[in-house]
């Protein structure tokens, strides 16, 4: 009987990647959200798709549910892959399966996310970050702007850009209510072009990585095409990952870089999780076993896309911006990452979950990226074991 692997986040696509190269690598992937998860649960390559509670706004059935999970499919390993990673780590320090996690500890976790946090991490690694200031309050924020001259700024708990400033106006700083539990960081703006990685790690060390750009975005930065970088800058970035692995120890992470006018990488921010690169290892078994501590992988493919994202940001832009041709190539030569030969329904199910997560936001005054993870995120609460209580 195959040994089972529970990966969490099942809404994502990545999560689906990830069950689709365990399955290869002779594992039974079963996959868990607090959302329908139509991605996950209309593949027939993926694996059982499971419901708990949302951790943010049921802790203490989430965690009633979490449990329930790990005693009747006694899992292997667990793989979070979104936000959620903060509140599976947190209940399995509590209960005492932290070790089936892949993930580093919570507190390596927090620094991670934490844009503030980050940076002063990359200065004591040696690692290129911008020079970053932490506000709690507005008078803080203009002065730390003051110094640091062309800024950006965004909240230290934050995701997919949907807050950051780039060289406000006077009005938009004026409006800005940095506080205590809510601070914001000013950085020094890198003029470049942005680039991603990601990495996997155990034991300190990196088992599978992939550095890639994109050149088509959705509204707030996030990508919907990636593609592979340059060998010479995908080996700067390697370097870079090797360094932060060692901290980390084990899990997955990637960073955001922006590259300079002399191609210099700067590292932005980090993800402690699953983020797109997993897509350019192909579903192979090599990544799932890589996932497992079994060996290494390497990326096997060049160019990939979110296909409805790609049709529905992606087509806009080019059709305004002159840039049919390419995005007819992007389209042509790219690998859809969500559909596979035999399991097509993964892409409508992305579209209906879209839909879904669209009415939220206009029910809720959310932008669609902040209404797909309200009810999984962290952003700074400590999570006391006192949430976790057993009824």
């Amino acid at each position: 009987m195959a040994e089972r692997v529970l990966v969490t986040g099942a809404r994502a696509a990545a999560a689906l990647d990830i069950a689709r190269s365990l399955r290869a690598a002779g594992y039974e992937p079963h996959l868990a959200d607090c959302s329908p998860a139509r991605l996950a649960r209309w593949s027939n390559s993926a694996g059982p798709v499971h419901r708990h509670a949302s951790p943010v706004d049921r802790p203490a059935d989430f965690a009633a549910d979490m449990r329930g999970l790990v005693d009747r499919l006694e899992p292997v390993a667990i793989v979070p892959t979104c936000e959620e990673i903060f509140h599976v780590a947190a209940l399995a320090e509590a209960d005492g399966f932290a070790s089936r996690i892949m993930a580093p500890r919570t507190a390596v976790l927090a620094e991670l996310h934490a844009k503030d946090s980050f940076a002063a991490l990359c200065g004591r690694l040696g690692l290129p970050a911008p020079p970053t200031r932490t506000a709690d309050d507005n008078d803080t924020l203009m002065e730390a702007a003051a110094e640091l001259g062309e800024v950006v700024l965004k909240p230290v708990w934050s995701r997919f850009g949907v807050q950051t400033l780039t060289t406000p106006g006077a009005a938009a700083f004026a409006a800005l209510r940095p506080t205590r539990d809510n601070p914001w960081i000013v950085q020094k703006r890198v003029r470049g072009r942005d680039a991603s990685f990601h990495a996997l790690c155990h034991e300190g060390r990196v088992v599978a990585f992939a550095a890639y750009g994109s050149a088509w975005r959705a509204p707030g930065g996030a990508a919907c095409a990636f593609r592979a970088l340059e060998p010479a800058t995908a080996a700067e970035l390697r370097a870079m990952a090797d360094a932060l692995a060692a901290h980390v120890g084990r899990g997955q992470f990637a960073c955001d870089v922006i590259l300079d006018e002399a191609n210099r990488p700067w590292l932005i921010e980090c993800n402690p999780r699953a983020t797109s690169g997993i897509h350019l290892f192909g579903r192979t078994a090599a990544f799932g076993r890589a996932l497992m501590g079994q060996g290494v992988a390497e990326p096997v493919v060049d160019g990939c896309h979110l296909a409805p994202a790609l049709w529905r940001y992606g087509l806009p832009d080019a059709v305004g911006g002159g840039r049919l041709m390419e995005w007819w190539r992007q389209r042509r030569d790219g690998n859809d990452v969500l559909s596979a030969p035999g399991d097509p329904w993964p892409a409508l199910g992305a579209l209906v979950d879209a839909a879904v997560f669209g009415m939220r936001a206009r029910r809720e005054g959310l932008t669609l990226a902040q209404a797909m993870t309200a009810d999984i995120e962290w952003n700074g609460t400590p999570l006391e074991p006192e949430r976790w209580a057993r009824a």
